[in-house]
C-alpha cells in the first residue's frame, strides 16, 4: 500500500475576514473533491484571515500513480488562482 500526503500553504492577500477565507477554501475544497479521488481538508492556520494550510491524501498501490495524482491536484489548485501558493510539501510512504 502506498500513501501520498501533500501539505499546501496559501496566502490569500485580498481577504479581510474568516468568513471570506472559509468561502475561498470551501470553493477550492469542493472543486478538488469533485474532480479528483482524494481526501482534502483545512489542517492549519484556521484562525488567520490571510493564511491557509490544506492537507491532501490519497492511497493506492503504485507509487508513480500516487505521485502523479498529487501533482495533478497541486497544478489544478494553482490554476484556480484563488490564493497564492507559498509552500508545498509532499511525502509518499510505502506501508
Amino acid at each position: 500500500m502506498v500513501v501520498g500526503i501533500c501539505q499546501l500553504d496559501f496566502r490569500i492577500p485580498e481577504n479581510h475576514s474568516l468568513k471570506g477565507k472559509r468561502h475561498v477554501l470551501r470553493k477550492m475544497i469542493d472543486r478538488v473533491r469533485h474532480r479528483f479521488n482524494v481526501s482534502i481538508s483545512e489542517v492549519g492556520d484556521q484562525d488567520l484571515w490571510q493564511r491557509a494550510q490544506i492537507g491532501i491524501c490519497t492511497v493506492g498501490n503504485d507509487r508513480r500513480h500516487i505521485n502523479s495524482s498529487l501533482d495533478k491536484v497541486v497544478d489544478f489548485i494553482e490554476k484556480m488562482s484563488l490564493g497564492e501558493l507559498v509552500h508545498t510539501e509532499m511525502e509518499i510512504l510505502s506501508v
